[in-house]
């Protein structure tokens, strides 16, 4: 299935995401409650002239984990390390970080979820004590060492924070965060500092129906501002309410920020399912869909307009499914 919020990007879109970040907290727009927290947390390590405790992110995706882990070693005035769960395969990976960061550095782990349990575990006594332990050779002429580490700050983000072990969600001794979805208002205020960083002129009736289909998601609200932007750039339009809904048309999103994905996984629940309730599983080779991308990336939008309920027995649509899909729903529908 095609969709607006791929997992590779082209290198322009990187370069223009990394432009579009904050580098201020009044720069930073929406989760009021966690920056009041970390700003608290950011003046007392400060002045204690220690480094901030370790912090963990969790939340929708593209809701601002990483940008805030940026903004906090900002305020540090610290270097930050930044990798990913899937990129640390071994533990030698991780070893060669943390014996490489200096005092009161940020090491940030994104999709912190995706860490190999072994690798979890040599996270511990690093997180604790500041200790490395590094085992060489194996069986009984194996012998450990034990490396000293500076003081620095572990910020761990994911989408899914059930995923990750209870020694290690322990650890974050800083505190542990959910990051919301943004409202329209939100979104709406994001969206014009975007213009202005990218040098684009829109109308701000354009920006209000790009808001409305960003699905509350700063990521997906400057994604689709630069497309308008490019379609307004190759026909010579201005950005207006009537080039942006051309734009957003031709992206095949919706007036509620519903991509043809999004509809092909309804619809395939109600044509081919009754409405429900079918498993992951199941819903997942019938859209021809990866799982995780379903649960991480399509459910909880779809559960957060109500048009998708999550059971013990499956997924069922409801009738804001029907609905909004211009479908009638069956009176009596059989159990599955």
């Amino acid at each position: 299935m095609s969709s607006i919020t791929p997992p590779n990007q082209k290198q322009e879109d990187r370069s223009l995401d990394q432009a579009l970040r904050p580098k201020k907290w009044n720069e930073y727009i929406g989760q009021e409650a966690v920056k009041k927290n970390l700003k608290i947390l950011i003046q007392a390590a400060l002045e204690r002239n220690e480094p901030v405790e370790h912090l963990l992110f969790y939340g929708p995706p593209g809701t601002g984990k990483t940008s805030l882990a940026l903004l906090i070693a900002k305020e540090m005035n610290s270097q930050i390390k930044t990798t990913s769960g899937p990129a640390i395969e071994k533990i030698g990976d991780l070893a060669a970080i943390l014996t490489n960061l200096s005092d009161k550095d940020i090491f940030f782990i994104d999709e912190a979820h995706r860490l190999n349990k072994l690798i979890e575990e040599i996270l511990y006594p690093a997180m604790e004590s500041r200790n490395l332990d590094i085992i060489i050779g194996k069986g009984p002429s194996a012998r450990t060492f034990q490396l000293q580490l500076p003081p620095f700050t572990l910020i761990a983000a994911t989408t899914r924070a059930s995923l990750l072990s209870g020694p290690l969600r322990s650890r974050f001794s800083g505190g542990t965060f959910r990051l919301e979805f943004y409202s329209q208002e939100e979104i709406s205020q994001i969206l014009a500092n975007s213009s202005k960083i990218l040098g684009i002129e829109a109308e701000a009736a354009a920006l209000e129906e790009i808001a409305k289909r960003s699905r509350f998601t700063p990521r997906v609200a400057n994604r689709l501002l630069k497309r308008c932007r490019d379609y307004a750039q190759v026909h010579q339009q201005k950005i207006n309410q009537e080039t942006a809904l051309a734009a957003l048309k031709l992206l095949e999103i919706d007036e509620l920020g519903l991509e043809k994905a999004d509809r092909t996984i309804l619809s395939a629940i109600i044509a081919k399912f009754n409405g429900g309730p079918v498993g992951i599983q199941t819903l997942a080779a019938a859209v021809a869909e990866d799982e995780q991308t379903i649960e991480e990336l399509y459910e909880p939008y779809l559960m957060r307009l109500g048009f998708l309920e999550r059971t013990q027995r499956g997924r069922l649509t409801t009738q804001l499914a029907y609905k909004h899909l211009g479908l009638k729903k069956p009176s009596q529908s059989p159990l599955i």
